[in-house]
């Protein structure tokens, strides 16, 4: 497939993230695929205004959640209602989704192995739970990137020790899922640096030493 002149763009936004009775302040990465005519946006968070004005008017395909916590799709809705395009989310991750939106559901499932497409790029979600029940990631081959959300991190893996999470279940997911792909694949993170997974692959072992 041709990918066009397919680009992300990248914005940080910034609000809060709050379960299991806490509350903390976080930066979130805001992810925009596609190019001068269409966008997929990869976890809508915070500021529906901000992520409307880097669209620029381009037609909106899909909003992507790579999880459900309330920092990823909290601006979701707003995003939505304003482009008409409809907010995907794995079924795994709905009782998070309705702690946040209880009135107001998905519009469709992200499934494992499902293809996205947009600007003739392909999308593929992987599912990988562990840091919430239907965290995804999307690989895009074309663009040798992956979409961890709070999956990867720069330095190891995403956080495990509040509900919904499993610390076993997120290594078997990042060592199965993500570290099958080619080394020089840039991992974009739903918080902080990128990162590869040549890069973090070494480090398996010690993570689960660590017990993360």
């Amino acid at each position: 497939m041709n990918p066009r002149n397919c680009r992300i763009d990248h914005l940080v936004t910034s609000g809060t993230f709050s379960l299991d009775g806490g509350t903390w302040d976080v930066d979130n990465n805001v992810w925009i695929v596609g190019d001068d005519q269409e966008a997929i946006v990869v976890d809508a968070a915070h500021d529906a205004a901000a992520i409307l004005d880097t669209l620029g008017g381009r037609t909106l395909r899909a909003i992507v959640c790579t999880h459900a916590h309330n920092d990823h799709i909290d601006a979701a809705p707003a995003l939505a209602a304003a482009t008409g395009a409809p907010i995907l989310l794995h079924a795994d991750d709905l009782p998070l989704w309705k702690q946040t939106h209880p009135d107001r559901a998905p519009d469709g499932e992200l499934v494992d192995g499902q293809v996205l497409e947009v600007a003739g790029t392909r999308l593929r979600v992987l599912h990988t739970p562990g840091h919430a029940p239907g965290a995804v990631c999307l690989y895009a081959p074309e663009l040798s990137t992956v979409f961890t959300g709070d999956t990867l991190f720069q330095g190891g893996p995403g956080a495990t020790g509040r509900s919904f999470s499993h610390f076993p279940t997120i290594i078997d997911s990042i060592r199965d899922r993500l570290f099958t792909l080619p080394p020089q694949t840039v991992v974009r993170t739903g918080h902080g640096d990128a990162t590869t997974i040549g890069d973090e692959s070494p480090q398996l072992v010690e993570w689960i030493q660590r017990g993360h």
